[in-house]
């Protein structure tokens, strides 16, 4: 019985009820029953978590152990606990985070990403220009209104990087007029090593900017960074 008993749960890809059964002592079948559902639960969670991480497209997992705010200055309407908890999300409320390269803005935005996927929320994880890239691919190869909606349909839009690569006109008005649909419906979090008015070197449109601007900081926790590089401190630190 206990063979069979094997062979149906690898059947049914359910090897973690045989490791409860063989693992625990049980005096009642209802204990039994108890355990399997809670098992089975619990496996099924984790599952949706690996799925939700995946099609985040993270470039890496990166999470809160370890992390330091010691550089971090924090705005009155959020502390680090909350951030940590990403319980801005729940408001549809964005993060900024502004500051020098490498003083941790990408590890913080994906700490959270992650923290919401484990919360069971759909996140999307881009770098700005790869996203306006895909957004001019879309668009003149007519399918951008489904792509959008499938970004809309997200708890949480990542754009790491903005400042990085200047635009052109047409991919500004692109990521402009997907940031204006995802406001007051989704959160966004954005990373960016230039202060908000030097964003008008990267979309090149002074009022574009400044409507972008107006639509993320409304609602917005904004995030700053100091400090020098931490993969330079490191380097440093090893030679």
């Amino acid at each position: 019985m206990k063979e069979e008993l094997r062979q149906l749960c690898k059947q049914m890809r359910l090897a973690h009820v045989m490791n409860v059964y063989e693992q625990v002592p049980f005096e009642h079948p209802t204990q039994f029953l108890h355990a399997v559902l809670s098992s089975e639960r619990s496996s099924r969670e984790q599952g949706k978590i690996r799925r939700l991480l995946q099609k985040a497209r993270f470039t890496q997992i990166k999470t809160f152990e370890g992390y330091s705010f010691e550089s971090v200055s924090l705005p009155d309407s959020v502390t680090i606990e909350e951030l940590k908890r990403a319980s801005f999300v729940e408001r549809k409320e964005n993060a900024i985070l502004l500051g020098p390269v490498g003083t941790g803005k990408t590890h913080l935005a994906t700490a959270m990403g992650v923290e919401t996927c484990k919360q069971g929320k759909k996140v999307r994880f881009y770098r700005v220009a790869e996203l306006v890239s895909i957004l001019q691919t879309k668009f003149h190869a007519g399918n951008l209104p489904r792509f959008q909606k499938e970004l809309l349909d997200t708890d949480v839009l990542i754009l790491d990087e903005l400042g990085f690569v200047p635009f052109h006109k047409d991919g500004a008005d692109l990521l402009f007029h997907l940031i204006s649909e995802c406001y007051e419906r989704i959160s966004i979090i954005v990373t960016s090593n230039l202060e908000f008015s030097q964003w008008n070197t990267v979309f090149g449109d002074n009022r574009l900017t400044a409507a972008l601007i107006d639509r993320l900081v409304h609602h917005a926790h904004i995030v700053a960074f100091t400090g020098e590089s931490y993969r330079l401190r490191h380097a440093l630190s090893h030679r």
